[in-house]
């Protein structure tokens, strides 16, 4: 007897394939729904939220290359993301390039949506045959999408990178997206971008890449560390022949060439990256926010020619003690910087990026020339005596009592030997004589824009330097001499307003042009400045070249600047913490660098000679105006617009109460009179100080409490009166011009 089982079996088995077939029409509706209703969410999220397009702004990582006059690369200043990025459009890379990189990442590029489910699937497969992630199956559009909105490296980031993927299909085009992706692909070293990648790697632009060269670069976005052709040739070059073997087996490239690129050897590039002119870039980034490419004014050849000269001319004067200098070169006809040294070295450990051409030091002797500058406007010349005498001036702080550098004093001296030989004394009472508001007026309108402070608080040691200037603002009023007295800013870059040929509202004119011209004149005379420089000195170029030097208060800082018809030159030399020099001068200093600085410059076109179009040039007496006839003859310039036609000593006319002064009595003296001598004899001699030596044709009017004595010479009689008097000497042919009030009493006989 059979088992009822059997038909039991039967019957069960019927019922289970029925469930199972209805189980599998479910899974696959299901399926089919949820597919369905996956599509639709994907596609609304597709549409309904477009690609964000400015996260595809290359402003944000196109980095900024600063390049010299002639092209040459100066330094390159990473971008906001921190790297080296040089745009490129599609047009102006190698055709190879986007070849490569289609090859090596996305060779169904052209052909999928932002997605590749092909290469998904390729990639799944290859990565549970290698039981670790080996393939990763993103398109270009996928590693753009991550290049530039940075999802988490998550399953819900990937998924969402593939939404944005689509996304970005439907923003932009396919070229689009390939120049998007090899402009911000990741190379090694901090640098992204075909164009950056070319020059780090091969010193070449991108245009230039050969097929070889296009497939290693290629071959780096996908593990730039580990197959860097600086630290792992061999690997790189595996890289490379991958790529070139997808481009061979997608018909992008015949055997032919690609056996070509296999035997091409790679001729990598220094590994060194330039940073130039330290200094002056720092100066241009200060000054811009510019990306992309600026080219600069910089001359690179000359700056590491000065750069070299501070070195070789700084290293023996350290015995006394002396540790820093600067130097800027500036393009007289534009105002382009040329050369621009800020310290002795950029690196050094202790203060080596203090930047002395825009720092801050006390000017010394180096703004005399724009005092003399408004003395010549006023109508003096180049022949006018000055007072090189021990006079005081009153201020608000009380006596002003100016000293010369060498320590003496000189009597009467002519305008050019005093400015020539930078004596004190005659710049201080050229600078009273036009009021400290006018210099520092005429000083702010040069460019000096440090003085900030009112006139008032500088007072009359404007003149002798007791205010902070800027090397760059002296190099520049310096050039203003240069160029006739027409004033415009320095250039730092290539593309900005020129010097006096730009625009008119660029340009200014701040004193007459034969007034700059005698300036120049006088400061380019060597032997108007041998007494106090001697001859041959640091100033004497081979070259019509004009100069002045500067010292500060106890030698802590040191100037020279100065200029030929096509360059003008500043050099500081100092201390930056301030510290004194063993009696190092503006000549035995900063002297020194300035003449070599000056030779190197011109060592190729040598200056021409100064202009004097608007002077002219008449004999003048040399001798004392006192003798009958005169012996000795030597020519001078003048103003064409005005000038004596010698120099006749008028001069008295054009000194103030700082060059008198009343010798005897002295202030506060008292007298007695005498019983033994008759009252019609009583007198007092009055006297002008010793030390003014006195011209010989003037004439004084002395007065005692107001009423004129009878002598008009330097000695005057008067009669003793018994009480207190106040004795005053002043010039006829100028009134005003007094001479400081001497009190004294005179006592009865007892």
């Amino acid at each position: 007897m059979r088992p009822t089982i059997f038909d039991d079996g039967g019957q069960h088995q019927g019922w289970r394939r029925r469930w199972a077939l209805r189980l599998g029409v479910g899974f696959r509706v299901y399926t089919l729904v949820g597919a369905l209703v996956g599509a639709l969410t994907l596609t609304v999220l597709v549409v309904a939220r477009p690609f964000p397009e400015d996260s595809l702004s290359k402003a944000s990582v196109e980095s900024l290359r600063l390049r010299d006059r002639h092209g040459r690369l100066l330094r390159e200043v990473l971008s906001d993301t921190q790297g080296r990025t040089a745009w490129r459009t599609l047009d102006e890379v190698s055709p190879w390039v986007p070849l490569a990189f289609i090859a090596a990442e996305d060779h169904r590029f052209r052909g999928h949506s932002g997605v590749d489910p092909m290469g998904i699937a390729r990639a799944v497969v290859d990565n549970v045959k290698a039981l670790r992630i080996v393939a990763g199956g993103s398109t270009l559009s996928q590693q753009l999408v991550g290049l530039v909105l940075h999802r988490p490296h998550t399953f819900a980031g990937k998924a969402l990178e593939a939404v944005d993927a689509l996304r970005l299909e439907r923003a932009v085009t396919k070229d689009e997206i390939l120049e998007q992706y090899f402009n911000r692909a990741p190379f090694g070293h901090s640098t992204f971008g075909i164009e950056a990648a070319a020059r780090l790697y091969f010193d070449k632009p991108s245009v230039a890449l050969t097929l070889a060269e296009s497939a290693l670069l290629a071959g780096l976005p996908r593990a730039p560390s580990v197959n860097n052709p600086f630290t792992d040739l061999p690997r790189a070059r595996a890289a490379q022949a991958r790529v070139l073997r997808r481009l061979l087996e997608t018909g992008s490239i015949d055997a032919e060439l690609y056996a070509q690129a296999t035997s091409e050897p790679l001729r990598l590039a220094s590994r060194r990256r330039p940073f130039e002119a330290p200094h002056f870039t720092e100066a241009v980034l200060a000054r811009t926010e510019a990306r992309g490419e600026l080219v600069t004014t910089l001359e690179l050849d000359l700056q590491a020619k000065v750069e070299e000269a501070v070195e070789i001319v700084l290293r023996p004067l350290e015995d006394l003690h002396v540790e820093q200098g600067a130097v800027v070169v500036l393009d007289n006809a534009s105002g382009d910087v040329l050369a621009w040294v800020g310290s002795r070295d950029f690196f050094a450990t202790e203060s080596g990026q203090v930047d002395m051409v825009t720092g801050l030091r006390q000017s010394g002797s180096t703004l005399k020339p724009f005092v003399y500058g408004l003395a010549l406007e006023s109508g003096l010349d180049a022949s006018t005596p000055l007072p090189d005498f021990p006079l005081f001036f009153e201020t608000m702080t009380g006596d002003y009592r100016p000293r010369n550098y060498d320590r003496r004093f000189h009597g009467w001296v002519k305008l050019r030997e005093a400015l020539a030989c930078s004596y004190n004394v005659p710049a201080v009472w050229l600078a009273d004589r036009a009021g400290p508001g006018v210099f520092h007026t005429r000083l702010r309108k040069l460019g000096f824009e440090s003085l900030g402070h009112e006139a008032a608080y500088y007072g009359l040691g404007l003149a002798l330097g007791n205010a902070e200037v800027r090397l760059l603002d002296l190099a520049n009023a310096y050039r203003t001499l240069a160029n006739g007295g027409l004033s415009s800013p320095v250039r730092l870059l290539a593309d900005a307003p020129k010097g006096p040929q730009s625009r008119p509202d660029h340009r200014r004119r701040v004193m007459p042009i034969g007034v700059a011209e005698l300036l120049t004149d006088i400061l380019s005379d060597r032997h108007a400045r041998a007494p106090a420089f001697g001859r041959n000195s640091a100033l004497d170029l081979p070259f019509p070249a004009a100069a002045k030097t500067g010292t500060s208060t106890d030698f802590t800082d040191n100037w020279t600047v100065g200029y030929s018809s096509r360059l003008t030159i500043a050099v500081w030399v100092g201390n930056f913490d301030g510290r004194p020099m063993a009696g190092v001068s503006g000549i035995t200093g900063a002297g020194r660098l300035w003449n070599r600085v000056m030779r190197l410059a011109h060592s190729d076109h040598k200056s021409e000679a100064f202009a004097t179009e608007h002077l002219v040039s008449r004999r003048i007496c040399m001798d004392e105006p006192a003798k009958a006839s005169c012996l000795h003859f030597a020519d001078e310039l003048f103003l064409k617009d005005g000038g004596q036609e010698d120099n006749s000593r008028a001069a008295d006319a054009k000194l103030d109460s700082s060059a008198l002064r009343i010798g005897y009595p002295d202030d506060g003296d008292r007298f007695i009179e005498s019983p033994d001598v008759p009252a019609a004899h009583a007198e007092l001699i009055f006297k002008l100080d010793a030390q003014v030596a006195h011209d010989p044709l003037a004439v004084y009017r002395w007065t005692v409490d107001g009423h004129p004595l009878d002598g008009t010479g330097p000695t005057a009689r008067w009669r003793l009166t018994p009480g207190r008097h106040q004795a005053v000497v002043t010039l006829e042919a100028s009134p005003t011009v007094r001479s400081r009030p001497v009190s004294f009493e005179v006592l009865e006989a007892l």
